[in-house]
């Protein structure tokens, strides 16, 4: 079938992988995105086993928790640059919206784009039309989460990436300096190191079995490359160490503690006492998976097609 350029596109975007690997992906796998992807990742061209890309788009990641109500948010806005990002009718729309979530349990974008904030006599949608008009950039509401019970938050902010993070955690007495401290070294951890879950229980099978079809077939294949192949045993061996890093980077019980990479977070925690669980948490960065103008797009797509 053919294939567009705008499919080779989206698919180096979510890769980091070149025109040619993407094109040739797409073609070997009818243009099936995820399939090209796991495609890509078993033959060992994919840079990133996630499909957000890393390029970044501005606008701001925002985290509030009222305490009282018991209720926290964390919200991404986006806007066309830096400079609006930073301007006060910018910050003072995403902080209405953060309150707005806040204080209305609403399930999505659509949706709060309905509400009408307190004192307020438009709607969320409506007020985003006007910021649109009067800042002059295309601003998006792009995701949001709402969580209830004992919260933190941080928002990380250097570097040119904002990060924000939010923790649900249960604890004998949340309001315990050693488990507030606790609850923000755990925040530092999810704002560094990007997990997904919390412990592997919480991963799907169909996560843990399509990583190991990957991992199993890129092992196979740097064998059939190796000077000394391995018999089929030890490539096992080796798929299961893959495996246990893999639960290593992408569940926050099993990652290495970032102040001390001696223990898991899980035994930090355990070490902290005070019966501290982690409930659940989210991380937001700006930007993620957004991709800005790349002016020599059009010049890499006359190259490939030649």
């Amino acid at each position: 079938m053919a294939i567009s350029a705008q499919a080779v596109k989206q698919l180096k975007e979510l890769t980091n992988c070149g025109m040619m690997d993407c094109k040739r992906a797409l073609e070997e796998t009818n243009g099936d995105v995820d399939a090209a992807i796991k495609y890509l990742r078993e033959k060992g061209l994919a840079k990133a086993a996630k499909k957000s890309g890393r390029i970044a788009a501005e606008g701001l990641v925002y985290t509030k928790v009222d305490e009282a109500k018991k209720v926290g948010v964390v919200v991404e806005i986006n806007s066309e640059t830096d400079f609006a990002a930073k301007s006060e009718r910018f910050v003072e729309f995403v902080e209405l919206v953060a309150n707005t979530i806040i204080d209305n349990d609403v399930a999505d974008v659509e949706a709060l784009k309905a509400i009408t904030p307190a004192g307020c006599n438009e709607t969320i949608g409506d007020i985003l039309t006007e910021r649109i008009a009067t800042i002059s950039e295309n601003i998006q509401i792009r995701r949001f989460k709402r969580m209830t019970g004992d919260l933190f938050v941080y928002t990380h902010n250097g570097g040119g990436s904002i990060i924000g993070s939010m923790i649900k955690i249960e604890a004998d007495d949340v309001n315990d300096d050693a488990v507030k401290t606790c609850a923000k070294d755990l925040l530092l951890q999810i704002t560094a190191s990007s997990p997904l879950f919390v412990s592997q229980d919480e991963v799907p099978a169909s996560v843990i079995e399509e990583e190991k079809e990957v991992q199993l077939k890129l092992v196979m294949k740097e064998n059939e490359e190796a000077a000394k192949p391995k018999p089929q045993n030890v490539l096992e061996k080796i798929v299961e160490g893959r495996m246990r890093k893999y639960a290593e980077d992408i569940c926050l019980l099993n990652q290495p503690y970032v102040k001390d990479p001696n223990l898991t977070v899980a035994k930090y925690i355990a070490s902290v006492g005070k019966n501290i669980k982690v409930v659940e948490f989210v991380r937001f960065e700006k930007g993620e998976g957004i991709q800005k103008k790349e002016e020599n797009f059009a010049d890499e797509v006359a190259s490939m097609i030649k």
